[in-house]
């Protein structure tokens, strides 16, 4: 029984840490632009958008398909890095355990 006494705390430990790193990612942020820089994007480690940026020149009134398409473009891969980030972080902290739910 001792040592399942020693695998909780083990565990407890872990996930201390977890929720101390997930904390810390939350102001953690990730830019992207699309478009030459034309719409930039910026993502928390929570998946959270932080900000959109448009240059006025990419605004075009006989064109919203286009600003529509970097707009998404850019939001897309902010979320994706995001997710990167969190990722490499987690398996830092698990030493590259894929643990269910914690990425």
């Amino acid at each position: 029984m001792k040592g399942m006494g020693n695998m909780m705390k083990q565990a407890q430990k872990l996930q201390a840490k977890m929720l101390r790193l997930q904390e810390e990612l939350a102001e953690k942020t990730v830019e992207t632009a699309a478009g030459g820089g034309m719409v930039k994007v910026v993502a928390s480690g929570k998946q959270q958008l932080v900000s959109i940026q448009i240059e006025k020149e990419v605004v075009d009134p006989d064109d919203i398909e286009m600003l529509q398409d970097l707009v998404l473009a850019a939001v897309n891969d902010a979320l994706a890095k995001s997710q990167e980030m969190v990722s490499a972080e987690m398996s830092k902290l698990t030493g590259g355990l894929n643990i269910p739910g914690m990425t």
